[in-house]
């Protein structure tokens, strides 16, 4: 399969000067043949260039690695993938008695677990941080009854301190060990000890439109968030390596077993589907893996994102094609979507759906069974009619208070049952999914970010 490097490099180059991208870096995996591509800068402050080399913050891109290693676990006989946390964890606890006895690991893997998505909470820098912060979510509670899917990042966590019991190593030493080391994966660290031995780009944020400036901290989140992608740093290539051993069918390319053939499949296998669909253009879930329905064609990946850094993993099996993107800021997700647009019909005939936005002619959808508030473990969403029009105020209480000022915006319907919000920057640069649906038991919710609010007044 032809690659032209040169027609690529200049497009990568376009772009991100287009959407004030500081830094991007690109592997692309075609015709069995790895291609590294790399533009701008890893810091506008220090005018650093960025290179191959080059690592960037990944966010939830590792919660692949998190689910491969929980993988390695149950084909190596250590679990069961529907057992029980608590048979596995006696120490597992949640707010819910119920829900404390009958989540599984496969809830867990797939986001059904029911668990809080968005508990920040800083459990020390010691080794013993993932154990701390298992205990710390005693007390939170849920976001939805297991067996609802919403994107759930606590649960990784807590899928960490599995792995940790299991192999009586921490989640970092585990994940050099088991994963990084057998697939050669030499640039994928998530201690900051670590991370300063290579070139690392730092986050950036601004006004939509403008070049965005250095954000003051390099990365605030603690190391409890490892699991499911506060602290891994890598380079694309990396990340497009551990893609293809999965692509491979578990194998690495000098041979080496990582994955069983059985294992990778199950991840790549359909468990659960949502109402937001736009989110992560994903039509359904898997085990771990976000997976995709192009027109017929199926593919596998996932997105992630830190403070002002994000990453982009595509997979298409039946072309053997890689897409790996890491940005430090701007218009990430606009350069991405133009890219991997023009990279996947070229080089797998992929045709991937339009951008998620309003219709140009607008559906009549009447916004009286949507109005209410909805709350979830931070979050209180309130949807109310203002001036004719459906309104969102989105806003972080309790332990999330003071993350970020309130968003307070307009719906523009898209469909009977989702609207898009206008992105202002801080949440997103495109428009924002507000899907609303209804639980099994009844219950409504909606969803924004993939997260899951019940309704409570």
């Amino acid at each position: 399969m032809f690659f032209d490097f040169a027609h690529w490099q200049a497009r990568l180059d376009e772009l991100r000067a287009t959407h004030h991208v500081p830094g991007a870096s690109l592997a692309v995996l075609a015709g069995g043949t790895l291609h590294e591509l790399v533009s701008g800068v890893l810091n506008r402050r220090t005018g650093v260039e960025v290179t191959p080399a080059s690592v960037f913050q990944v966010g939830s891109i590792t919660k692949i690695h998190t689910a491969t290693l929980i993988m390695q676990l149950a084909a190596s006989g250590a679990l069961e993938l529907d057992a029980k946390v608590k048979d596995v964890m006696p120490e597992f606890a949640t707010a819910d008695p119920e829900a404390t006895r009958t989540i599984t690991i496969r809830q867990l893997l797939s986001h059904t677990s029911g668990l809080a998505c968005d508990f920040t909470y800083d459990t020390g820098r010691g080794d013993d941080c993932l154990a701390r912060y298992v205990e710390a979510i005693k007390h939170v509670p849920l976001d939805s009854p297991p067996g609802t899917f919403s994107y759930c990042s606590v649960g990784y966590s807590v899928l960490g301190r599995l792995i940790e019991v299991l192999t009586g190593q921490t989640w970092d030493a585990a994940l050099k060990d088991r994963l990084c080391d057998p697939l050669g994966l030499a640039s994928t660290v998530t201690l900051p000890e670590d991370v300063l031995r290579f070139r690392a780009a730092i986050g950036h944020l601004g006004e939509p439109g403008h070049e965005p400036e250095p954000v003051p901290m390099w990365n605030p989140l603690p190391r409890s968030s490892g699991p499911y992608g506060g602290v891994l740093c890598a380079t694309a290539s990396d990340i497009a390596r551990l893609a293809r051993m999965h692509l491979d069918g578990g194998t690495a390319p000098d041979g080496t077993r990582v994955l069983t053939t059985e294992a990778v499949a199950a991840m790549q296998k359909r468990e659960v589907s949502t109402p937001d669909r736009w989110t992560f253009s994903s039509d359904w879930w898997g085990l771990g893996w976000a997976l995709y329905d192009w027109n017929g064609i199926p593919g596998f990946g996932h997105d992630g994102a830190t403070v002002g850094q994000y990453g982009y993993l595509r997979v298409v099996p039946e072309s053997g094609v890689i897409l790996v993107l890491l940005m430090n800021g701007g218009g990430a997700s606009q350069l991405c979507s133009a890219l991997f647009r023009e990279l996947l019909d070229e080089l797998a005939g992929v045709k991937m759906r339009p951008d998620f936005g309003p219709a140009q002619q607008l559906p009549g959808v009447d916004i009286a069974p949507f109005i209410g508030t909805y709350k979830r473990e931070g979050v209180i969403t309130t949807i109310t009619r203002r001036a004719g029009k459906p309104h969102l105020m989105y806003e972080f209480v309790d332990g999330m208070k003071g993350f970020s000022p309130p968003l307070e915006v307009d719906l523009v319907p898209v469909s009977e049952t989702a609207f898009a919000a206008p992105g202002n920057g801080r949440f997103n640069e495109n428009w924002l999914p507000v899907a609303f649906s209804t639980l099994p038991d009844g219950r409504k919710c909606v969803y924004i970010g993939l997260r899951v609010a019940l309704k409570i007044a």
